[in-house]
């Protein structure tokens, strides 16, 4: 069977909401074009303009919440909606004080608070010093669902592209060699580590699942997903074949 390009996810803000995509630009420097852009530092983190681990900005392994929040990229700024609240479109050049007070207690009290909307380096501000692209199985995704008896939304990995008609677990193997989506030419990195994040369930916001436990007693790991960086600048769309 032939895989191909089955879904396309980007994250304006990192931590806080998640958008849908039929195609999207890849670059080296940018990996997903509007991923990542923008980060809400807590008041615990040094306020400097650079990359910085995830721990310094409000993020779903803390605050299970905000996997409730979807996102929407517009001309005028970046649409947020939640459950629990009214939909909000931001302005990144208004700074955090109208996210932070949206959020309000979608973020834990008993962590360090909303700083700043910080802008992130041309890289993003993903989990990983460099410009990255990840990758997940859709595959895979089946049997870590039925390892927990129910099915796992993709959205709790906070992945980029998903990519469906390889065998579970295939997407390792792409870790061999290059391969290409669309215009755009990708060359492989490594595994990627979880954390508690996609304990999360992205429709309620409460964790439901302990998935480092899943995955260590399905397979003896922590990884799930596949990072990659991009070599040769293109667009990428839904049902684009993997070469």
């Amino acid at each position: 069977m032939t895989a191909k390009l089955a879904h396309i996810w980007r994250h304006p803000i990192k931590g806080i909401g998640s958008e849908s995509l039929s195609k999207v630009a890849l670059t080296p420097e940018g990996a997903v074009a509007g991923d990542r852009v923008f980060a809400l530092l807590n008041d615990a983190a040094p306020d400097v303009d650079e990359w910085q681990p995830r721990r310094n900005f409000l993020q779903v392994a803390s605050g299970p919440k905000l996997a409730a929040v979807s996102a929407e990229t517009t001309a005028n700024g970046i649409a947020l909606t939640h459950p629990a609240r009214d939909r909000i479109l931001l302005k990144p050049e208004h700074g955090a004080e109208p996210l932070a007070t949206w959020l309000g207690d979608l973020w834990p009290s008993n962590r360090a608070a909303p700083s700043r909307l910080v802008k992130a380096p041309p890289q993003g501000m993903t989990d990983v010093p460099f410009a990255s692209v990840s990758i997940g199985n859709l595959s895979s995704l089946r049997a870590l669902s039925q390892k927990a008896g129910f099915d796992i939304d993709m959205r709790r990995f906070r992945i980029n592209l998903w990519v469906d008609g390889l065998a579970p677990w295939e997407e390792i193997d792409l870790l061999e060699r290059k391969i290409k989506l669309g215009s755009a030419t990708l060359a492989p990195v490594e595994l990627i580590e979880r954390c508690r994040a996609p304990d999360a369930n992205p429709v309620t916001g409460t964790r439901d699942i302990a998935m480092l436990s899943t995955l260590e007693a399905g397979w003896n790991t922590r990884n799930f997903g596949v990072y990659f960086k991009v070599e040769t600048a293109g667009t990428v769309s839904v049902d684009d074949t993997l070469l």
